[in-house]
């Protein structure tokens, strides 16, 4: 009876044994040991963000502790993808009443969806562990107006793997309106206008207590719902701009493992054994990824299916038929 009862208890780190509801409010709860049938496992090291994959190989865990900065593990990637097809797609959505409908958010959808088909790319590393992110979460930086002296902030969308190309255009217009409409600073702005009336000595000291603070998961709940440095991707739209894509950067502090940019729409004449050959129009990506979180097989797999949906448009319009979860 008391084997039976206690699937539904766990054992903090100092061996007390109290209901998992308990647990969850308790002080350092993400320290803890299931039980199973009364017999205790290898402990679990939750993150508001996500959940700690044990079954990874031990050389893919152990990656954390040789590659200790998220730039020393960044991995380049760059490639094309043909949108002559897409901009007609494009073309009849805006006619049918989806007004400023483009590629970025083709590109969030598509993401969104090879999330839902390989979700090993939306994990990430805190604390030395690798864990997988319970939302899908996409960074954008963005200006306020149209102004060379406008000044620029950060905004975090939620997605969930089952939303289609309308529901990203929906959740993106809505934020971008929210953040223009608004004049007042951003929480990350506040955060940064405080800090930098530090001196720099304690300004450093400030860092590095954040830093700790992100390591053993003490930061608050509210700062990583805003923070730019914490989610799933960070999104690069150059190609509004008119200018070749960028190659991305992984920041070291935060979580974030993927960064991608992209830029303007470029023309391109094409031999199809005619005299005057063919037009195609290319957009040309460029992503970095954090390689602890999978291997390069993997990350080109996801590639694969980005650029699938980036040229098939019209299968974002559904929402996908089954969601594929990580590991256990």
């Amino acid at each position: 009876m008391l084997a039976k009862s206690r699937r539904n208890y766990i054992i903090l780190y100092n061996k007390q044994i109290v209901p998992i509801e308990r647990a969850q409010k308790a002080p350092f709860c993400t320290h803890k040991r299931r039980l199973f049938h009364g017999r205790a496992i290898h402990p679990t090291y939750e993150r508001p963000e996500g959940r700690q994959l044990y079954t990874l190989p031990a050389y893919a865990r152990i990656q954390p502790y040789i590659l200790r900065r998220r730039s020393d593990a960044a991995c380049f990637l760059s490639d094309s993808v043909e949108v002559t097809g897409v901009e007609k797609w494009l073309r009849e959505k805006r006619a049918g009443g989806w007004a400023n409908l483009g590629f970025l958010h083709l590109i969030i959808a598509a993401y969104v969806r090879t999330v839902s088909m390989r979700p090993g790319i939306n994990r990430f590393v805190s604390g030395r562990r690798i864990y997988a992110r319970n939302d899908i979460e996409v960074v954008l930086p963005v200006k306020r107006s149209a102004s060379v002296t406008a000044t620029e902030t950060s905004i975090k969308i939620r997605f969930a793997p089952t939303d289609t190309v309308f529901d990203v255009y929906r959740k993106l217009t809505e934020a971008s309106d929210e953040v223009r409409a608004d004049i007042s600073l951003s929480a990350p702005e506040k955060l940064a206008n405080t800090l930098m009336r530090f001196p720099r000595v304690l300004l450093r000291m400030a860092m590095s207590i954040f830093r700790l603070m992100d390591y053993f998961d003490w930061l608050p709940r509210t700062w990583l719902d805003v923070s730019p440095f914490h989610g799933s991707v960070t999104m690069l739209d150059l190609g509004s701009f008119g200018v070749p894509p960028a190659d991305p950067h992984l920041a070291d502090f935060g979580n974030m493992p993927c960064a991608v940019s992209f830029g303007a729409r470029r023309k391109v004449s094409e031999a199809d054994g005619t005299a005057s050959g063919v037009e195609r129009h290319y957009v040309d990506l460029r992503i970095a990824c954090d390689e602890r979180i999978a291997d390069s097989y993997y990350f080109a797999s996801a590639l694969k299916c980005l650029k699938y949906f980036l040229r098939n448009p019209h299968l974002l319009e559904l929402a996908p038929e089954s969601v594929e979860e990580d590991v256990n």
